[in-house]
């Protein structure tokens, strides 16, 4: 039987998951002490949220980490400050040594501990790359069919290396590993919210990728469950059910814009530049091609059914946030109709 943490330590504190689940952990009076950790303090509103949970301002690069932990006889880690947000993390550069070499650190110091044995790892379903060879779902076994060049995925194919290492170092700490699908809701900020906020969205041409969602607050309820119980493995955290890029355009009332395959490059520049929303070549590729994840093992062995389908954790997402329809959507259709009907009346190769 797995025992009830008594310290639990959590990374990213100044962010939505790791400072949500840092609150939601301090309000349990089974835990004695929640420590929250990271570069720079929670805002006020967070902080007043995290109750008698204990920031402690330290960079997880630096091996103070691990005094942190001895010092407090932290028994269950959840490292739940991994980022795909460059602009969050102050670029691209610094985003992966936050990932990377933080991480490392983060298992260095667990490794040496004689009071951890539980770890909660936060990872990504962009492990398993998006390509037009893919299969319809990936199972946690699932090989990729194209490696994650770079970003945020390549950060976390790393990391997931080094956390299998440490399993191998310290096979009596049971690990789970969360690779999570996209998140969105009505509070937390990511590259997916910015994007549907856009009232008029890029895509790319020809391509209508299957978007798979996770509510914020199942995200939390996730990690809540991983850090009180032994359930060691990986598994692929995602809401049921899909929705086409296009059907979520039309759902968010927002206008979507074609952009042939050689321009995606600059508008992503664009945008990037523009600091409307920041999208690495993997996040790119994921909108054209999509990827869906099976679910099956995070209902049968983690014992999780997320509360949000993906078309209702999108429809919050919009309701939360105050979406209003960009142009009509009576006018909307009958502008799509008849650009349709014209394009059926021009000649094959017009």
């Amino acid at each position: 039987m797995s025992e009830a943490p008594s310290v639990v330590l959590v990374t990213g504190v100044s962010r939505f998951l790791g400072g949500h689940l840092a609150a939601r952990l301090a309000a349990d009076p089974s835990i004695e002490r929640v420590l929250g950790v990271d570069t720079t303090p929670p805002s006020r509103e967070m902080r007043r949220r995290m109750g008698r949970a204990e920031f402690v301002r330290v960079d997880i690069r630096n091996p103070l980490i691990g005094k942190v932990i001895s010092t407090a006889k932290v028994d269950t880690v959840v490292h739940a400050s991994l980022s795909g947000n460059p602009g969050a993390s102050g670029g691209r550069s610094m985003m992966m040594e936050m990932n990377v070499i933080g991480t490392m650190q983060l298992l260095a110091a667990c490794q040496r501990s004689d009071t951890v044995r539980r770890l909660v790892v936060k990872s990504t379903s962009a492990v398993y790359g998006a390509s037009p060879r893919d299969p319809a779902t990936f199972t946690e076994t699932t090989e990729p069919k194209a490696i994650p060049p770079g970003g945020y995925a390549k950060d976390a194919v790393e990391i997931e290396g080094y956390v299998r290492s440490f399993s191998r170092r310290r096979p009596d700490i049971p690990v789970t590993t969360l690779r999570f699908v996209n998140l969105i809701g009505p509070r937390i900020d990511t590259s997916f919210v910015r994007y549907f906020s856009l009232p008029v969205v890029p895509v790319v041409l020809g391509y209508d990728a299957r978007v798979q969602l996770l509510h914020e607050e199942d995200a939390v309820a996730v990690l809540e469950r991983a850090a009180a119980q032994d359930l060691p493995g990986v598994f692929n955290v995602g809401a049921d059910g899909v929705l086409m890029l296009s059907q979520a355009i039309r759902r968010a009332g927002r206008v979507s814009l074609p952009i042939p395959q050689p321009a995606v490059p600059l508008i992503g520049r664009f945008t990037r530049r523009a600091r409307l929303v920041d999208f690495s070549p993997e996040q790119l590729r994921l909108l054209n091609f999509g990827r869906v994840v099976d679910t099956t093992k995070l209902r049968t062995e983690f014992g999780f059914q997320p509360r949000w389908t993906t078309v209702q954790a999108f429809d919050d997402f919009v309701a939360g946030r105050g979406l209003r329809p960009v142009i009509d959507p009576a006018t909307y259709g009958r502008v799509t109709d008849a650009a349709l009907t014209v394009a059926r009346a021009l000649p094959s190769g017009a």
